[in-house]
């Protein structure tokens, strides 16, 4: 059994879901992740600080990506049009991530510390967010709320892909954002 690597941070990743959907979050330990992914426990804190983080793995790497794609966006783009266009280039990481994230789902809603961590994740992501869009002369109020909704614009259009992936992250990025905008733009509803 591989002890490092990518292939053990995928079996460590596939063990723990595993083993919190028959067992749950709190009483699944790390010694029984490593075990089922056929690794030592010291091998999975060489890839994962706890067990909370093995449902939040690829988080740097989708920050990073987010804000290099809003620093390399064209001039001239609205910022809500660069959060949809960086949202969209981010999709390749979702997407390959699209076996685990329904389970990922269901279980970060069904418990209570991983909401928490999730909330604390996203809080982390969109202050990155406006951070970049700042460095791009966005004003602080309008660059915070803008990263702080288009995260949650963001985050609602992959839910529903999650749910239902028979059409692209982006159809939904698209539909979504088109949303935000009929909100924003005093549209009466339901008509």
């Amino acid at each position: 059994m591989p002890r490092s690597g990518a292939e053990a941070r995928s079996r460590l990743k596939q063990a723990a879901l595993e083993l919190y959907r028959e067992n749950g979050f709190d009483k699944t330990t790390t010694a029984e992740i490593a075990a089922r992914a056929g690794v030592t426990e010291r091998t999975f804190f060489r890839h994962f600080p706890d067990k909370r983080e093995v449902l939040f793995d690829g988080e740097a790497d989708l920050r990073e990506d987010l804000t290099q794609s809003v620093s390399e966006a064209p001039e001239g783009l609205a910022p809500l049009d660069i959060l949809l266009r960086a949202f969209k280039n981010a999709g390749r990481i979702m997407e390959r991530n699209l076996p685990f994230a329904e389970p990922r789902r269901d279980l970060i809603a069904a418990t209570p510390t991983l909401r928490e961590r999730n909330l604390a994740k996203a809080a982390t992501l969109a202050e990155a967010l406006a951070e970049a869009l700042r460095e791009r002369g966005v004003e602080d109020r309008l660059a915070r709320l803008a990263a702080h909704a288009g995260w949650a614009t963001f985050q609602h259009a992959t839910q529903a892909w999650i749910s239902d992936p028979t059409r692209g992250l982006d159809d939904y990025l698209d539909g979504a954002f088109a949303d935000l905008r009929t909100l924003g733009a005093g549209v009466q509803l339901g008509q």
